[in-house]
């Protein structure tokens, strides 16, 4: 699933971390939602950057999706 469709189904308190913490390690419980939204973290999706033993990190392209989010524009479509 795309970002474009799990992100309105994620706690608005999650949405507001991910845009202040933005490029930053994804704590596991976040993680969590966003899979429970329909995300899938361990997918080839575009928007699934790097897993490593520090945690889960959008890729480049999501984080200046988020970005645009946080600045009110509407960010690019896939």
């Amino acid at each position: 699933m795309d970002i474009e469709q799990w992100w309105p189904r994620l706690k608005p308190s999650t949405r507001d971390w991910l845009i202040e913490n933005n490029g930053d390690a994804v704590p596991e419980e976040i993680v969590a939602e966003i899979t429970e939204a329909g995300g899938m973290v361990s997918s080839h999706e575009w928007w699934v950057g790097e897993i490593d033993p520090t945690g889960f990190y959008f890729s480049d392209e999501a984080a200046d999706w988020i970005e645009a989010v946080a600045n009110d524009e509407t960010p690019e479509g896939r």
